[in-house]
């Protein structure tokens, strides 16, 4: 069960790092509206608790399951670091 150990780590270490990078934004940009960053960080904590969620369902075919976790860890993430590049 190590995979899934590795997995909800993936998870927390890569949303968290997002979270991260919209505190340092406000903190860089303390003059600009932190309505968009702060809706990126509740997608983000939206986005953990959905894929622990998943993490946690059981499946037949785990590895399948948990690759596909993974994937959309991913493509979440990289759709959440991207409106990080365009706050204003």
């Amino acid at each position: 069960m190590a995979n899934v150990r590795n997995l909800k780590k993936d998870i927390n270490y890569v949303l968290g790092d997002i979270i991260e990078a919209v505190y340092v934004w406000e903190y860089a940009n303390t003059d600009k509206d932190t309505k968009q960053s702060e809706a990126i960080i509740d997608e983000a904590i939206a986005t953990f608790d959905e894929l622990i969620v998943k993490v946690n369902a059981k499946n037949d075919n785990a590895k399948a399951h948990f690759k596909a976790i993974n994937q959309e860890l991913e493509t979440k993430g990289l759709a959440l670091i991207e409106k990080i590049n365009n706050l204003g």
